[in-house]
């Protein structure tokens, strides 16, 4: 079987980098019970360089940096890239066109898999970049599903939890806790944990609230195509 080389950008941050390569090389041989492992490349990106991008609005640098490293990506001999953070997708509209290899979205990816549940209105929970953009709203709004986007100070308690514990592996029971409290007080089919670090604190069996980890699904969705004729 041919498989396709898998490109990652990655390093936003290293924990969920290695989240997306222990989770694919899991998905390929829970269904395969082989070593014939896809081939991959990662490219770690400057966590602190691309999270000042983003906190200073400069969009255009923004772009760049994630532009040139895809193309370094694709001159590494990748079959396609997909970028193992949400934030990013922000400007995947943007950056896909211009891309020398296919991308594989994240935001489809949970759409794909909220419509195959039947959710039509779901929470957002992610860093304060994520849930202050419009790329989920939008790109879920084109299935016919609503986006609930967190209270402002529910925004800053979520945003520093993922950067001051869950991005350098600092993963506590009382923080758990007050995670269900937030996305508990928000009418919603589901939530969606649209930053990649966020599954790490909560899983399903965690809560009776339906979760998307946007992980997960991402990752399925680059297994799918890895091994696509």
């Amino acid at each position: 079987m041919k498989k396709k080389k898998i490109g990652l950008l990655g390093g936003f941050s290293y924990e969920s980098t290695l989240q997306y390569y222990d989770n694919l090389m899991r998905l390929y041989y829970d269904q395969y019970h082989d070593y014939y492992y896809p081939e991959l490349v990662i490219y770690s990106m400057d966590f602190q360089k691309f999270t000042d991008m983003e906190n200073e609005n400069r969009m255009d640098d923004y772009r760049e940096y994630i532009l040139n490293a895809i193309n370094d990506l694709a001159a590494a001999g990748v079959d396609f890239v997909a970028m193992t953070a949400n934030s990013p997708h922000s400007v995947y509209d943007d950056v896909a066109p211009k891309a020398p290899v296919p991308m594989i979205s994240i935001v489809e990816s949970v759409a794909q898999y909220a419509l195959a549940h039947h959710m039509k209105k779901i929470l957002l929970t992610g860093i304060k970049y994520t849930m202050n953009s419009e790329f989920y709203p939008k790109g879920l709004a084109k299935h016919g599903i609503e986006v609930v986007i967190p209270s402002d100070a529910d925004k800053d308690e979520i945003n520093n939890i993922i950067f001051d514990e869950l991005c350098i592996g600092v993963f506590k029971d009382s923080t758990r806790e007050r995670f269900k409290e937030i996305i508990g007080s928000y009418e919603a089919d589901g939530v969606i944990l649209g930053c990649t670090e966020l599954p790490l604190l909560l899983h399903q069996e965690d809560t009776d609230i339906p979760v998307i980890s946007s992980v997960d699904v991402h990752c399925k969705s680059i297994m799918e195509y890895t091994l696509a004729p």
